[in-house]
């Protein structure tokens, strides 16, 4: 399975590829007033408004660095409706891809309710690599402020 590679911080993360419809350059970002944190705002994705989260903001506290391998990961994020949207993730490092079996993933025995979101951990020569769950990134309650309704409603 191929797996896109990115950094928070010092901590080096993997995404499965299949939930991935496009990797974008950092593009401008319109705030949201009052939006739930890490949510990073809004922008222009082919004619249509798309929020995005910012991975750095949501897991440190600190917004992403603005740099030429920070990039918006466009993922199909399941919307509580039975569909997928469209979600924007900022993350910095966003630099290689790598195979790996899904297998090489495995438990670290650690779970955070703060954070579902992080799943099992693979090691290789550089140290550990944790996949994130797309489905787990988003409490309902801000998944439900950014898709307020069916897609097409």
């Amino acid at each position: 399975m191929l797996f896109l590679l990115f950094q928070l911080g010092q901590h080096r993360y993997a995404l499965d590829t299949g939930r991935i419809a496009e990797v974008l350059p950092l593009v401008a970002i319109t705030t949201i007033v009052q939006a739930p944190a890490g949510v990073a705002g809004l922008f222009n994705y082919r004619g249509a408004p798309v929020p995005a989260i910012d991975l750095s903001q949501l897991t440190m506290g600190r917004p992403a660095r603005r740099r030429l391998n920070t990039r918006i990961i466009m993922v199909h994020y399941p919307d509580g409706h039975g569909g997928t949207r469209l979600l924007g993730l900022i993350a910095e490092k966003v630099t290689e891809t790598v195979r790996r079996d899904p297998a090489d993933f495995v438990t670290s025995g650690i779970t955070d309710e703060h954070a579902p979101y992080v799943g099992p951990v693979a090691i290789d020569a550089r140290g550990l690599l944790q996949r994130i769950d797309v489905e787990n990134l988003l409490p309902p309650s801000v998944r439900d402020v950014l898709f307020t309704a069916p897609q097409g409603a």
